[in-house]
């Protein structure tokens, strides 16, 4: 399922959401300066590596190479992906947690993301790129708090496609089951490039985890609060 539009109202302006997915474009733009081998240059020089990374672990531009591994993407594929389930996800999350919370939320997934696919393969010389750790660990929160939000989007048959909705716990449950059998059968497979799926585990796993923690500590609204803003928007949600 391609998700399109998730029928789950905010209270208030997502700015963050909005700034992290400007900041992503801008970069992906800047990229698009350089020639083929010059951006390889750059990937490999201002992101992570994992044999480089496993040399210095605890080197700071191995560190700040973590964190800046989260603006570059391979492609527009790849970016009009990942800013398609920031904006469609991320927006809740930010309302709900506030953005000190929720940028936690986002480069904590983020970090453990690249940790976790380095730990897999800690010899490769593939540089890591892109906002998927990070977004799935959004995706790991976002099931958590609304798992039975409808998710709209397109189902497609063959050379067909019909606009559905589907429960979150199903989009993202099976989104997430899809990643981790996809890391399964890519283990002791030799490749020169492709996606890094235990990066996607690790960062849902701790946005889940993550949210699961901030649900105890911070009161949630009541079930017929939500019902009411769901009622009240709804108008929002009709294409």
């Amino acid at each position: 399922m391609l998700p399109l539009k998730d029928i789950n109202p905010t209270r208030r302006i997502p700015f963050v959401t909005y700034a992290l997915i400007v900041a992503n474009v801008l970069v992906f733009v800047w990229e698009l300066s350089f020639n083929e081998s010059e951006l390889q240059a750059v990937f490999v020089n201002f992101s992570v590596v994992p044999a480089f990374f496993t040399q210095s672990p605890l080197a700071l531009d191995n560190l700040l190479d973590i964190f800046r591994s989260m603006f570059f993407h391979g492609g527009i594929a790849h970016i009009g992906g990942n800013m398609l389930y920031l904006w469609l996800f991320g927006d809740n999350i930010e309302d709900r947690f506030g953005i000190f919370f929720y940028l936690v939320i986002y480069f904590a997934s983020g970090v453990v993301a690249a940790l976790a696919q380095i730990l897999i393969d800690p010899y490769s010389q593939i540089p890591l790129v892109g906002a998927s750790g990070a977004i799935a660990g959004v995706l790991g929160a976002y099931l958590v708090l609304f798992p039975g939000i409808r998710v709209r989007g397109l189902i497609f048959l063959g050379y067909f496609a019909r606009i559905t909705e589907l429960p979150a716990w199903i989009v993202l449950g099976f989104w997430f089951i899809l990643q981790l059998l996809n890391g399964v059968l890519s283990l002791g497979v030799q490749t020169g490039g492709g996606v890094a799926f235990f990066a996607h585990v690790g960062g849902f796993v701790v946005g889940l985890a993550m949210a699961g923690v901030l649900m105890l500590i911070f009161p949630q609204p009541s079930r017929q609060d939500r019902y009411e803003a769901l009622y009240d928007r709804a108008q929002r949600y009709r294409f």
